[in-house]
């Protein structure tokens, strides 16, 4: 990440957002515990100097690692994925143009991973798990092959049909946390989903106004993000471990608005235990208070109104239905509140009252 400090420390505006995507673009790389040659590097600093574009970047990527087929020598797989996919997401990133939808979703993957899985750009046709270290071994539960397709384009939908209006800083995060989560657990390609997800959130975050998105959270905790993103999809009830997007929001936070939250791998260990008096802890619990306070505005209302529905609630806190029952559904969960009678005529009784 040290290779482009340099232009980044100086005043040229062209060559610092060029440095800052390279290290965006190479950073997303470890997701996958990949890392570029030192031939990437040094092409990647003659575009930032405009000394060559984007595609002969990617022109002299193609033709090195030709040579060294020719040479029979042995050559890493993956090295090359890392140096391709790098200069394919700095030049996606560098580009001005995009489409919230779920054609410009799939097409992203497609350009990434053109010529190095043959099934880029293409919706899987089977199921798959993937055994992850932050869940000791377990797997999420991702979307079934059968309803792939059905399921994003119901995401995106929904998404579209969401009203941001009259949402605090707080609310919007926690909101592109429940997107960013249900999108990237569809997992749609056999691989490749983080990075894909990453470079589409960025893009989307751009088209909702966030011009100065701190990417450097990508370029430094790629793999924060892609765990907190397991985490926040993963539960076993019987191990009382439950779904959290506590870690995702925190990552949001520091990537949107500067906060300055820590983000450590070891926490988000599902049989990770924070030790007393530490300033881990103390963190901890100033986030979890945040994400309460979000969802004591539906409290207060139930409070105030025990008839009160989902519909009415959506109404007053101009968010989407769905969005409205998970917080009811949240509140349910942590024993606040408890419903008396029928949906239609029942009323909500208040468990705790502070």
């Amino acid at each position: 990440m040290n290779d482009f400090e340099q232009y980044i420390k100086q005043t040229e505006p062209d060559k610092k957002e060029k440095a800052k995507l390279w290290r965006t673009a190479i950073g997303l790389q470890q997701v996958d515990g990949l890392k570029p040659s030192a031939y990437l590097i040094e092409i990647a600093k003659q575009n930032i100097e405009g000394d060559i574009s984007f595609e002969e970047v990617k022109n002299r990527i193609d033709a090195y690692y030709k040579t060294q087929a020719n040479k029979s020598t042995d050559t890493d797989d993956r090295t090359e994925e890392a140096d391709k996919v790098s200069a394919r997401v700095a030049e996606i990133l560098s580009e001005k143009t995009f489409s919230f939808s779920p054609i410009e979703y799939i097409n992203i993957h497609k350009r990434l991973f053109n010529g190095i899985y043959k099934f880029a750009g293409k919706i899987r046709d089977y199921n798959i798990t993937k055994s992850e270290w932050v869940l000791d071994g377990e797997t999420v539960l991702y979307a079934d092959f059968n309803n792939l397709k059905e399921t994003l384009e119901y995401d995106f939908e929904q998404e579209k049909k969401f009203n941001y209006k009259g949402l605090s800083k707080q609310q919007i995060i926690e909101h592109l946390a429940h997107f960013t989560t249900y999108l990237w657990q569809i997992h749609i390609f056999g691989e490749g989903n983080t990075r894909t997800t990453a470079i589409f959130l960025i893009k989307y975050l751009r088209k909702l106004g966030f011009k100065e998105v701190n990417n450097d959270l990508f370029a430094e905790n790629s793999w924060y993000f892609r765990n907190a993103l397991v985490r926040a999809n993963y539960e076993s009830i019987a191990k009382n471990i439950h779904k959290t997007n506590k870690y995702l929001i925190r990552f949001l936070a520091n990537l949107l608005l500067n906060e300055n939250n820590i983000l450590k791998n070891r926490e988000l260990h599902i049989h990770f235990v924070t030790p007393e008096n530490s300033d881990v802890k103390q963190e901890n619990d100033t986030v979890n208070a945040r994400i309460d306070t979000v969802n004591d505005t539906v409290f207060s209302l139930i409070k105030a109104n025990p008839t009160i529905t989902a519909e009415e609630i959506r109404i007053k806190l101009n968010i989407g239905i769905a969005t409205a029952k998970r917080k009811i559904k949240k509140l349910k969960d942590n024993g606040k509140i408890e419903r008396i009678g029928s949906d239609k005529t029942g009323h909500w009784k208040i468990l705790i009252k502070n």
